[in-house]
């Protein structure tokens, strides 16, 4: 809680209706929050102080009917989400958190960023193993900005015809400058491939190029999300056109036991998910591999009639994950 000083402070200014002042003290009470690490609370209070209107943040159903479509097979582009998961939802490393703080923190404080002739960071690549977290972080980003998340349809964009998959990029980005949102495109990979491969042809070389064209030239209202589970495979010139790169690992025991509190929040259990034990159980496994376990002891537990999750449920999800995960390493 913001110190007694500061507090009379805001509440004088807003009571003489002193506007400017109360903007600055609001503003030191958020960064005293930050600074006792209550990123969660500090990102609240500077979404009230500088977010967004809601009436120049397009609804779903409007955006879902001017959506851009392909001319081969009159397909929409893009498929609109509605953010529901926040800050508190994700576990995320100290780094990638620390980053996603300053990000939020960028596009609520905009104004104040343009008027220096800066602008916040709107171009982002998220790589690492599938489950760790690359989706629901878009989410999360979309979720807190009270932005829609538009996650690109790649097999609508990528066209057989001859020089179609660069119109429809071109229509990708140019609905993406148009209207704020966040826009996912999943398995980038897919899009932007190392150009110097002997295997691939020249229309793929093409698109390359195009699409890093477009990201040169880009200058929207929304922020682009590239996300690729081969990032080895990515093109050597992409990197440089991304204003941050988070790297997203398989969770260690801490992140573990945090995920554990979160999926496990509000149902009645028999152990404490904090204990380093329990942790032990998902060593090894990816953030949605763990959401998958859990589900499946849920299951169990209902299905056996107990009222409480217990380490037997844990364990027997546990050990058909692990026949899941060999059936799928032998494939």
């Amino acid at each position: 809680m913001a110190s007694g000083n500061l507090l009379r402070k805001l509440i004088k200014t807003g009571v003489e209706g002193n506007f400017e002042a109360f903007r600055q003290a609001s503003a030191e009470v958020i960064r005293e929050e930050r600074e006792k690490r209550h990123h969660l609370l500090a990102n609240d209070l500077e979404k009230i102080l500088y977010g967004r209107s809601s009436d120049t943040t397009p609804s779903q159903g409007t955006l879902v009917g001017r959506l851009p479509v392909d001319r081969e097979r009159n397909l929409p582009l893009l498929r609109i989400k509605e953010p529901f998961r926040r800050l508190e939802d994700v576990v995320l490393s100290d780094e990638n958190g620390s980053v996603l703080d300053e990000l939020l923190q960028e596009h609520h404080r905009a104004e104040i960023l343009r008027s220096y002739g800066l602008f916040p960071a709107d171009r982002l690549l998220f790589c690492g193993p599938p489950g760790c977290g690359k989706t629901l972080t878009s989410e999360v980003i979309a979720a807190e900005l009270s932005l829609p998340l538009a996650i690109v349809r790649i097999d609508s964009v990528i066209s057989s015809f001859l020089g179609e998959t660069a119109a429809n990029l071109r229509k990708v980005f140019d609905f993406a400058a148009a209207t704020p949102m966040v826009v996912l495109f999943d398995e980038f990979d897919a899009l932007a491939k190392e150009r110097s491969d002997e295997a691939e042809h020249g229309e793929l070389k093409r698109v390359v190029n195009a699409f890093l064209q477009m990201l040169d030239d880009y200058e929207g209202k929304s922020i682009l999300v590239a996300a690729t589970n081969h990032e080895t495979i990515l093109d050597s010139a992409v990197w440089r056109r991304f204003d941050e790169v988070l790297v997203f690992e398989l969770p260690n025991l801490e992140q573990i036991r945090r995920l554990l509190a979160i999926k496990l929040r509000g149902l009645r259990r028999e152990f404490d998910s904090d204990e380093t034990r329990i942790a032990g159980f998902f060593k090894g496994m990816s953030h949605a591999d763990v959401e998958r376990v859990l589900r499946r002891a849920a299951k169990d537990m209902v299905f056996s009639g107990n009222e409480f999750l217990t380490e037997r449920h844990l364990q027997a999800a546990v050990q058909r994950e692990d026949i899941r995960r060999a059936r799928i390493k032998r494939r």
